[in-house]
């Protein structure tokens, strides 16, 4: 991913599909289609476009048919890296590219990922700028190459890097995927390697290879462009034709044949893992590609054998031997090959040779029993509701239909593909176990904590990993402000003026209802049909907020325990009822609320809070699930351990708030207060904690205030009123003088970092304002300045990032980034100095710039059933008016350069701030007390230190 979020990623996986949707009252089935019209230039760009007027606002995605896959060997991550330079400068779009242009006109932020077979860029836009998008999509794919040099190139390394260092390197189990997959295929196959490639290889690359892979890949018989949303299909193939038409096409393309992986033997390798706690054991078999006959019974095969309490797997690893408290089985298919993976990451100190022996013993009851046809319609069912959800914006639509159109050749295949799904019989499902798992060779990879080899798998070889050495001034210089010169690429027409705007889109805000019941329940709804989805959440007030500060933890369990049966259900009845309507329901604490969610078929929505109901009011108390939650919340535990991020996050809560307020403790706990906590703890906390009183359900989608009332006559009627006080807590203040704390993770190949201070409660006045004022210091992506000073101009980061962060009780105001070890006193040195000077030198443009991107990206405020469910919440915690957008608008209108100054004076004191870095001591700690704040606190002993190893 060009950006540091992830969220998009998960629309890339392509949903189970089912092409019926049931009329409740007559049980009729009509087929779901999504209409789209194609066409394809003469330069043999393929154009997809989609029309849905339910938002004012349109997806873009131009997907180019290049991934890791078309890569050289020894030019690993090429695809990936490429990727990246797209968006820095383009002839017309000038330095800043794609950008600065989002900012401006209230895009979603342009965004990328690359993968095996296919790089895509893409983003939502209010529709007033869809011409915009295409003249800078056109420009992107046409008129690139030429803005591209040696420090352009050198710069952007460091950015892939460090994103490398952050995603792999610096993670638990991070080279785990690379072990696999160069051992699962054979050398020079072209998923041997890793889609982000070696940090050698990212170093090799020359500006040739660049112009070579451009002029190869990046030519318009070899991109697809999808454009989704509230459009005029006339007016939008007028616009693609004139600024695409002309970009020349380029050599043709052969088609990449077929090429699945073959293991005559399995091969079993371990590997000693710098940052894991837990012992890991993943086995890979070569699968399937894409969209191949037996993926679809794969699909319900790994299903089927991990999910659930029913699974043979589960019962046996999580329930018999509890030797794990979870397992991961899934198929990973590509345009070539396939293949699929079963992770699980034991217990602490848990012999791996226990974890194999009992996946056999898994494998074998299945074997026995197979799948019935209610399990098998029982998966459908949550496949179908997975569907939908996928289709819930105008960018999953996009999505798909360019996956549809670059991998089955067809946008179209939506329909075969619904039929190839609900055509599996149990018959199909234990074929294809028998073909590709049964006796079949696999590689098997054990990765364990330092000095545990004792539990690697039998008979296991040391895996090949590089790892890279902390080197001090090892990365190379380049000066981000050269202007590259060049010669223009001749057009018919001047490029460079950039397109007008559209008709400027109203806001349209939702409307919303609210009744509040006689328990004392408030409602709050958004009715919504574009499609047959419900989602919602029950959020009582309370959570980590009531708990006693010398037993954490409490809330975390009885939320979960809400989900492990009721009085009259055991854990896997209750499951297969949920999963049976193809519903998810989620119970879990944060802390200041406990919270049923869910999403289900509006058809089933009311069956589905039946559920929650029974639930809510008739837990079951189950001691074998209590005894199995405990471990598993223990588990967990020793993972966020490993994690430096999890370690920051932590330590910055620590230094906060104090040890004497509980918001400075996870609400999980710790592994002494989980061990303490019983489940008389649990019961007592439902008792006397839960109540009607401070209680809001949120809904969205497809379904009536009447229907949803009516839903709600259990809960109203028989959950018991009772009152419920909060303590006080302390009131965190600025640091008098800033401190710098440091904890050690020797061997980090990045330091993390969590600088801020308490802030703005939501229900502050000044909570917006100063919201506002952030998103050019850190809050605005590639508009920010952090970003553009951390990463684009000195390639210290992947990502860096500042905000406030407020409840109806607490506030903060954050920065927080992962930067390259050698760098890390010059990374807070350069936040210090920004800091400091953000308010000096806040001008008209940056104010504009704020306005413009505000003011415009609200067409986007309430597209998804998220977006509208996360509107009801603010409403509901924190009283905000019904138009509260509306109301933020007229703020942003009015705001200016003066009342921003005086917000940042208010409110960015670098001198009275908590610093807080987790990286390597031995090389870094040091250098810190240079940022003035004295000598950096080391927060961790020796003996801590040791474990993390």
């Amino acid at each position: 991913m060009k950006h540091f979020k992830s969220a998009l990623i998960a629309l890339f996986v392509l949903a189970t599909l089912s092409a019926c949707k049931q009329n409740e009252a007559k049980e009729t089935k009509q087929e779901f289609k999504v209409e789209y019209e194609k066409l394809t230039l003469d330069n043999g760009l393929q154009v997809i476009l989609h029309v849905d007027k339910s938002d004012p606002v349109v997806a873009v995605a131009l997907t180019a048919h290049v991934g890791s896959a078309r890569e050289k060997e020894g030019r690993t991550g090429f695809a990936h890296l490429f990727e990246h330079l797209l968006f820095l400068e383009s002839e017309n779009l000038g330095k800043g590219g794609l950008d600065q242009m989002s900012a401006r006109i209230g895009g979603s932020g342009a965004n990328g990922s690359t993968s095996r077979d296919r790089t895509n860029y893409f983003q939502t836009v209010p529709k007033d700028a869809l011409e915009k998008m295409i003249w800078a999509e056109a420009d992107k794919l046409g008129y690139f190459i030429n803005t591209v040099t040696e420090p352009v190139l050198a710069k952007e390394k460091q950015v892939v890097k460090n994103e490398k260092r952050q995603r792999v390197d610096n993670q638990p189990y991070g080279h785990n995927s690379a072990v696999i997959n160069s051992n699962l295929y054979p050398e020079g196959h072209p998923y041997s390697w890793e889609v982000i490639g070696s940090l050698e290889d990212l170093q090799n690359a020359t500006l040739e290879d660049v112009k070579e892979f451009y002029k190869r890949w990046y030519v318009p018989n070899n991109v697809t462009l999808t454009i989704a949303g509230d459009i005029d299909v006339e007016q939008t193939k007028a616009w693609v034709k004139k600024y695409f038409d002309e970009i020349p096409r380029g050599e043709d393309i052969p088609k990449m044949e077929k090429q699945p992986a073959i293991l005559k033997s399995s091969k079993r390798l371990y590997y000693e893992d710098n940052f894991a706690r837990l012992p890991r054991l993943t086995m890979a078999w070569p699968g399937v590609p894409e969209y191949d006959k037996d993926s679809y019974a794969l699909s319900v095969l790994v299903d089927y054998l991990s999910k659930g309490k029913k699974a043979p797997l589960n019962k046996v690893l999580i329930e018999e031997q509890k030797l794990t408290d979870n397992v991961v089985f899934y198929q990973n298919n590509a345009e070539v090959a396939g293949q699929l993976a079963l992770s699980v990451t034991a217990f602490n100190q848990m012999n791996l040779n226990s974890v194999a022996s009992a996946i056999s013993e898994g494998f074998r009851d299945f074997e026995n029993n197979g799948i019935s046809e209610e399990d098998l319609n029982r998966i459908k069912a949550g496949q179908e509701t997975n569907f939908y959800r996928n289709l819930s914006s105008v960018l999953g639509k996009g999505f798909q239909l360019a996956q549809y159109e670059i991998f089955a050749g067809d946008p179209g295949f939506i329909n075969q593909d619904v039929k190839n799904i609900l055509a599996v019989t149990p018959d199909d499902v234990m074929r294809v176990y028998n073909t590709y798992i049964k006796d079949k060779p696999y590689i098997a990879t054990s990765f364990v904590p330092k000095g545990q080899m004792n539990l690697v798998l039998d008979n296991s070889q040391l895996a090949h990993v590089v790892e890279e050495q902390i080197v001090e001034g090892a990365e190379e210089e380049f000066d981000p402000n050269l202007v590259a010169t060049y010669e223009k690429t001749p057009s018919s027409f001047d490029r460079s003026v950039e397109p007008p705007y559209g008709e400027s889109p109203d806001l349209v805000i939702p409307t919303v209802w609210k009744r509040s019941l006689e328990s004392g329940i408030k409602v709050f709804g958004i009715e919504n049909s574009e499609v047959p989805l419900v989602e919602f959440e029950l959020e009582i007030k309370g959570g980590l907020l009531l708990e006693d500060i010398n037993k954490v933890g409490v809330s975390n369990l009885m939320a979960k325990m809400l989900s492990k049966g009721t009085k009259n259900k055991s854990p896997e009845e209750l499951e297969n009822a949920i999963e049976s309507l193809g519903a998810r329901i989620n119970s879990y604490a944060t802390e200041n609320s406990v919270t049923i969610s869910g999403t289900t078929l509006a058809k089933h929505f009311n069956a589905t809070i039946d559920l929650v109901s029974e639930m809510l009011l008739e837990p079951r108390w189950d001691e074998k699930e209590f005894e199995l939650l405990k471990q598993s919340t223990i588990s967990g535990i020793q993972r966020q351990k490993a994690n430096p991020n999890s370690i920051a996050s932590d330590a910055f809560a620590k230094q906060l708030y104090g040890e004497h307020n509980i918001l400075a403790y996870n609400n999980s706990g710790t592994e002494t207060s989980v061990n303490t906590i019983s489940i008389s703890d649990l019961k007592n906390y439902y008792a006397t904690k839960l109540t009607p009183k401070l209680t809001s359900l949120h809904v969205v989608g497809d379904v009536s205030e009447q229907s949803v009332i009516s839903a709600l006559e259990t809960i109203n009627k028989n959950w018991e009123v009772k009152d419920v006080n909060f303590p006080e807590l302390p009131e965190p203040n600025y640091p008098e003088t800033s401190k710098v704390y440091f904890y050690d993770v020797p061997g980090a190949k990045q330091s993390v970092i969590a600088f801020g201070n308490p802030s703005l409660k939501a229900t502050d006045d000044d909570y917006y304002p100063a919201s506002v004022m952030n998103y050019r210091l850190g809050g605005g992506g590639f508009a920010s300045q952090l970003t553009q000073e951390l990463r684009e101009g000195k390639g210290y980061t992947y990502g860096v990032r500042s905000g406030f962060n407020g409840t109806d009780y607490k506030g903060e105001f954050s920065i927080s980034s992962s930067v390259r070890t050698n760098v890390t006193y010059k990374s807070a040195a350069l936040i210090k100095d920004i800091l400091e000077s953000y308010g000096k030198n806040y001008n008209e443009e940056d104010l504009e710039i704020t306005t413009g991107y505000t003011l415009k990206s609200s067409a986007r405020a309430f597209e998804t059933l998220g977006a509208k469910l996360n509107m009801l919440s603010n409403i509901s915690n924190y009283g905000y008016a019904d138009d509260y957008a509306k109301q933020r608008q007229a703020i942003v209108k009015n705001m200016t350069v003066d009342d921003i100054k005086a917000l940042i004076e208010k409110y960015i004191k670098p001198s009275q701030m908590i610093y807080v870095i987790v990286g390597d001591a031995e090389t870094q700690l040091s250098k810190l007390k240079d940022l003035g704040f004295g000598e950096a606190i080391l927060l961790n002993k020796e003996d801590d230190k040791n474990t993390n190893k």
